[in-house]
């Protein structure tokens, strides 16, 4: 949780060579995050496990990252950028390790603690030096390219570990984000520049808007609106082999319909947002969800339905970010750093959630009941997007009714 004291920077263009390579650690770190999603049948027979405690992985992921992100990040605050980076990603690559070692589902959770650990350094910090060596005038463009990385993770490289994991086994997968992990970390100390000073951010403003109910009422919806996501999208590889009869080719192509969904969500949320205003982009994506996703409690249908299914689904789904962040940055400007840094945690808080409320379907009735579980969960978060926004407007109407009685004093 830190913002950058910039350099002054020589030209008025971007530094491509550095973007790309952080925005490619955003790719394996998005790899080695979610690749779990596409494997979890696999690690459920391995491990001799349920399938809702392998599910479970990513639970873990989603928990320590959440936790140990801010706090990491607060105490290497005043170490050298490229160190910490560099440091953030040998301890993925280290988690990665763990993980492909994992002998039983206890280590695999900590191996998957371990690399959210890793990763909660190398996100917000690889960001932050984005903005900092990037003009004033194309940090937007910068920071969008950033995160680029982790949007492509999603639509190629979840796909792509899912089918190495069905066609070499899961630890395979694991082996090579490890590869790339270290590979990566090696190029972060060759590439970033070093000597970029930070500026911590305050423990007072942090305190501020944790205090301040109605700034985390907006930032916990961006929980409630994933954790409604994720029980289907945690469980989608069984539930596919269970109504569908897909295996490694038809999981694999699901998910590349999903992670071809998510990048184009990306785009279109910015477009949303310009066009309809933040809130009601973000109804209208609730609504998506709403009605979308308890169509796949009525599995089996057309494949290629299916496929189209997926893709929409997920364009609903990644098309969220761009609005709340709007959203939150309106709602607070003096605040913006720490509550976008609050934002990130939401969403592994809204992961963990997730995957644990579609563990608990799986426990208390059938796979098939996960679309129409995920419904549910979205029409909550639709409520829980208009109580936010109530709360707000009711704030700025007092505010605005106190100044305009100081004006008539």
């Amino acid at each position: 949780m830190s913002k950058p004291v910039p350099p002054d920077p020589a030209t008025d263009s971007l530094p491509i060579g550095v973007i790309a390579l952080l925005s490619a650690c955003n790719f394996v770190i998005g790899m080695g995050a979610f690749v779990v999603i596409g494997m979890v049948p696999l690690l459920a027979t391995d491990l001799e496990v349920s399938t809702a405690a392998a599910g479970g992985a990513m639970t873990a992921y989603a928990l320590a990252y959440a936790v140990l992100s801010p706090i990491l990040v607060s105490l290497t605050g005043r170490i050298g950028r490229r160190r910490v980076l560099a440091a953030g990603m040998a301890l993925f690559a280290l988690g990665a390790l763990g993980t492909a070692l994992a002998a039983n589902v206890t280590l695999l959770y900590l191996a998957r603690g371990l690399c959210a650990a890793g990763a909660g350094i190398v996100t917000p910090v690889g960001a932050a030096v984005v903005a900092a060596l990037a003009p004033q005038k194309m940090q937007g463009k910068a920071i969008s390219a950033f995160y680029f990385g982790l949007t492509l993770s999603q639509a190629l490289g979840v796909p792509i570990g899912g089918w190495i994991a069905f066609t070499f086994g899961w630890r395979a997968a694991f082996w090579i984000v490890l590869a790339l992990a270290i590979l990566s970390a090696a190029l972060i100390w060759v590439r970033v520049p070093a000597g970029l000073r930070f500026t911590p951010v305050s423990l007072g403003d942090l305190g501020r808007a944790l205090r301040d109910r109605v700034i985390m009422g907006a930032v916990l919806f961006t929980a409630s609106f994933l954790a409604a996501i994720y029980v289907l999208y945690t469980y989608l590889a069984p539930l596919l082999e269970h109504t569908m009869g897909f295996g490694r080719d038809g999981i694999t192509l699901v998910l590349l319909a999903f992670g071809a969904g998510a990048v184009v969500g990306n785009l279109i949320g910015g477009i949303l947002t310009d066009r309809l205003g933040s809130v009601a982009s973000l109804v209208l994506l609730c609504l998506g969800q709403i009605v979308l996703m308890p169509v796949f409690s009525g599995m089996p249908i057309a494949p290629s339905l299916l496929l189209l299914l997926t893709f929409v689904w997920s364009v609903f789904g990644w098309s969220f970010m761009a609005p709340q962040q709007v959203r939150l940055m309106q709602l607070a400007p003096s605040l913006a750093g720490v509550v976008l840094a609050l934002n990130a945690a939401a969403i592994y808080i809204g992961t963990a959630t997730g995957a644990a409320l579609g563990g608990q379907v799986l426990a208390l009735g059938d796979v098939t009941w996960l679309g129409a579980a995920a419904g549910v969960c979205a029409l909550g978060a639709l409520g829980h997007l208009l109580w936010s926004h109530r709360a707000a407007n009711l704030r700025a109407a007092r505010q605005s009714n106190f100044q305009s009685a100081g004006t008539k004093l």
